[in-house]
């Protein structure tokens, strides 16, 4: 899957420097005046599934490394998250960094075991992680199996402003996102993460050079998982709930997805195709089942005609970084 999608390389993309930062400001802008347009919550959805799209694809498009596990860290600070806020009565700040600091140690554990292994062989080991991890969640108690932890209440942020406020709660979501997606921005676009980008393009070379080449994707990796971590977290605030969806396997293939169709190696494609999968689940939502079929489709209409995604081709055509 990985191979028959082309990541934007350097080489790629010459454009001119200030296209990110205004592309940026019209992203905040529309992102800032759509509730007053669209319901809140769909888009507070999208929001939480951008920022895990913009987490994996830090691993994937940038360091080249395909996980097919990362609903582990996703659901796991979800249900943290969500415990923390209705039995510990943790306020939502303090509950999401639970969920945060939760995937953050998975994330480490899960790298340092997956890591030495590359291609495929890293793929699968991602998976059989998470889905070890989902047993572990159908079992242990707090997360009350197949029901799910419902009814978290999101709480008085710092105290002083109330979540349970629709628009309040949106801000706060927007707000997340955009420290998260801004994060990410300075890690790929820092020394470390210019490392990354070689590593990606020529691992032997990188290792010529004198990098420990393992000690940075172990990095890239558990920086990947708690931002995973971070929008699971979020995402059970906003919905008040985590179940075992949020942690199962066809989690992992979602983002995968989202990814793939915004665009693999690119700062803003991650964002579009969650925006785009999203609307999709909302919009065609009275299809039932086959809203599975038609995202199948958009997939495959986008490897064989979209290599580079939506945003990919966009910036290709367009010879400019995006």
């Amino acid at each position: 899957m990985a191979q028959a999608v082309e990541p934007i390389t350097s080489a790629d993309r010459p454009g001119r420097s200030r296209t990110e930062p205004i592309v940026f400001a019209v992203m905040v802008v529309v992102l800032l005046v759509a509730p007053y347009f669209i319901y809140p919550l769909p888009v507070m959805q999208a929001l939480c599934f951008a920022l895990f799209a913009c987490a994996f694809n830090l691993l994937i498009g940038y360091v080249g490394l395909l996980s097919f596990g990362h609903a582990l860290f996703f659901g796991w600070a979800s249900y943290v998250s969500a415990h923390a806020a209705k039995e510990w009565g943790l306020p939502p700040e303090l509950a999401i960094l639970a969920g945060m600091a939760t995937a953050c140690v998975l994330g480490a554990i899960a790298g340092a075991v997956a890591i030495r292994r590359q291609g495929i062989y890293f793929a699968m080991i991602t998976l059989a992680l998470a889905q070890m991890m989902h047993l572990v969640a159908v079992r242990v108690p707090f997360t009350h199996g197949e029901d799910g932890i419902q009814s978290v209440p999101r709480g008085r942020l710092f105290g002083l402003f109330d979540l349970s406020h629709q628009m309040t709660m949106y801000f706060f979501v927007l707000a997340i996102f955009l420290a998260g997606f801004l994060l990410i921005y300075r890690i790929i676009h820092s020394p470390f993460g210019e490392v990354l980008k070689a590593i990606r393009e020529n691992e032997a070379r990188a290792i010529s050079l004198g990098y420990k080449t393992d000690r940075y994707k172990l990095v890239a990796f558990v920086l990947s998982a708690t931002l995973a971590g971070l929008a699971g977290a979020t995402k059970a605030i906003v919905f008040q709930l985590a179940s075992l969806t949020d942690v199962n396997w066809p989690m992992s293939g979602e983002v995968v997805l989202m990814t793939l169709v915004g665009g693999l190696g690119t700062v803003f494609g991650p964002v579009v195709g969650a925006f785009v999968i999203i609307a999709m689940q909302t919009y065609l939502a009275q299809v039932g089942q086959w809203v599975s079929v038609i995202q199948g489709a958009i997939f495959v209409v986008c490897v064989m005609l979209f290599r580079r995604g939506i945003i990919g081709e966009i910036a290709h055509v367009l010879r400019v970084r995006l």
